[in-house]
């Protein structure tokens, strides 16, 4: 008898995990010719998925798959991801989840051709580079014009309140 992966269960757990906190759960999937998924979405052959609980209907995190209905850019679709397609589940808000190493059984291979017909915009890369919250802001980076703004209009706010 094989042993089950440990994989699906880790995935349920965050994801129940995020929706306890009040954190919307992404995941991350490696596309491949098992991966049902919006192929017009797909970039460098990933696509994130936002598998909250009101982004979703009919979500089941299965042992084999995780499989869902979801609307994209208005228009329901049936979404079907094989687990060893899932690269990472994690916190919107904070970064914070798993990432999984793909192993040699569920290396994915590259999107199908009509994946690269689509026109491509360039989006940032994956921001999974940040599991641990920053906050308070980190003191390496430098205060943008807009923080700085919203400092003062809160500091002058907070003034005119303590002489009142």
């Amino acid at each position: 008898m094989t042993e089950t992966s440990t994989k699906p269960y880790l995935i349920r757990a965050l994801h129940e995990w995020c929706t306890d906190n009040g954190y919307t759960p992404y995941l991350s999937v490696a596309v491949d010719e098992h991966t049902v998924v919006p192929r017009e979405h797909v970039r460098d052959g990933m696509i994130t998925l936002n598998v909250g609980t009101l982004a979703t209907h009919k979500l089941q995190l299965g042992n084999d798959y995780v499989e869902f209905q979801a609307r994209f850019g208005g228009v329901s679709r049936q979404i079907s991801v094989p687990i060893t397609a899932v690269r990472a589940i994690y916190a919107r808000e904070t970064g914070q989840g798993m990432a999984f190493e793909p192993s040699d059984a569920d290396v994915a291979s590259p999107p199908p051709a009509h994946a690269e017909a689509a026109p491509q915009r360039r989006r940032p890369a994956h921001r999974l580079r940040r599991i641990a919250p920053c906050w308070p802001p980190c003191p390496t980076r430098a205060p943008t014009p807009r923080t700085t703004t919203i400092r003062r209009r809160l500091g002058a706010t907070t003034a005119a309140a303590a002489r009142a």
